[in-house]
């Protein structure tokens, strides 16, 4: 019964979803050369109109394009020759040695079966090359790196990554690495492997809450998953969330944080064209929005000022065709 009700329901939002006002973009970056996937926002401290847009573009011939505020192409500091690149993140002042920290970017490679880990801006790799992950079982998809996401932990300022595969077991889907600081690049150990996977699809989408402690993945046609953020509580799944506010896939997860603990977790229904927001202390369903981008992976967000034309935040969106989409973050909330 719970699965009629929960398809009901699905039938109910996609006969909806059409009906909502589209949210114009403000503006659309240039093209990458194959398949957009996922974006981060990196945030330059001293001069916040100086800074950047990571996005991935999935492809043997990928690369990590860097993208202005305007939406042009930086050159200087897009990655090329990746193999598939598949999602993007990044983290401010992380440990290298005792004495240096640095703002890091970090992504999957998926046909090398690896992690990459750069500074930023500079761009320099931190990795010794890439680090290999989900090695035990090298079949079935099982060591195809897909979704990452970074927490540093506020209680001990370690730093950490948690990372999904294209395909895996049912239990402890994910890994989280610590980043421990060698020198002039950065290790990665192995602390903990947890997760459930439904086995329906795959796990892509992973999203960190660092000042309330959760991790967020999307299980694509099922729901959105909830765990605590630590590596050394329990790996009991808080919940299992959004199913019927969904048309089929649950992609990319963005978190919009604000002071006193409010704020939004934005998750993009990917057939739906549309973005699901749930509010951040409770997880319940608040509202949908039509951003105008088809079959969406990948959004990021962030709350602050960056410049004229994002005085109250950005949001960006991965659109099916070859680019993202920027948006004055007020404009996707206030609007009607």
């Amino acid at each position: 019964m719970k699965k009629i009700l929960i398809a009901i329901a699905s039938i109910a939002f996609a006969s909806c979803g059409p009906e909502l006002p589209e949210i114009k973009p403000d503006l659309i970056t240039e093209s990458t050369l194959h398949d957009t996937d996922d974006p981060a926002i990196w945030v330059n401290k001293n001069n916040t109109e100086e800074s950047i847009v990571f996005g991935t573009d999935k492809d043997t011939d990928g690369a990590i394009y860097a993208f202005d505020l305007d939406g042009k192409i930086i050159e200087a500091k897009t990655l090329r020759g990746m193999k598939r690149p598949n999602n993007v993140d990044v983290a401010y002042n992380v440990k290298i040695n005792d004495s240096v920290t640095t703002d890091i970017l970090m992504f999957t490679e998926r046909e090398r079966e690896q992690i990459r880990l750069f500074s930023v801006p500079d761009m320099k790799p931190l990795d010794q090359g890439g680090f290999k992950v989900f090695q035990e079982k090298r079949e079935n998809e099982w060591s195809l790196p897909m979704g990452i996401s970074i927490y540093k932990s506020p209680k001990t300022n370690k730093t950490y990554a948690i990372v999904g595969r294209k395909n895996g077991p049912k239990t402890n889907y994910l890994h989280q690495f610590e980043l421990v600081p060698a020198g002039d690049y950065i290790e990665f150990k192995l602390v903990r492997e947890f997760g459930n996977f439904s086995g329906e699809k795959e796990i892509e989408a992973i999203a960190v809450d660092e000042e309330l402690g959760y991790i967020y993945y999307a299980d694509e046609k099922v729901c959105v998953r909830k765990y605590q953020a630590e590596p050394n509580v329990n790996n009991t799944e808080l919940s299992c969330f959004g199913a019927e506010t969904f048309n089929r896939d649950i992609e990319g997860i963005a978190i919009a944080t604000y002071k006193n603990r409010e704020g939004y977790i934005i998750v993009s229904d990917q057939q739906e064209h549309t973005f699901n927001f749930f509010d951040r202390k409770t997880n319940e369903f608040l509202f949908a929005k039509n951003l105008g981008t088809t079959e969406t992976d990948g959004c990021e967000v962030y709350t602050g000022y960056l410049n004229e034309k994002f005085p109250n935040g950005l949001f960006v969106a991965m659109n099916d065709n070859k680019n993202f989409y920027f948006y004055d973050l007020s404009k996707i909330i206030d609007a009607k």
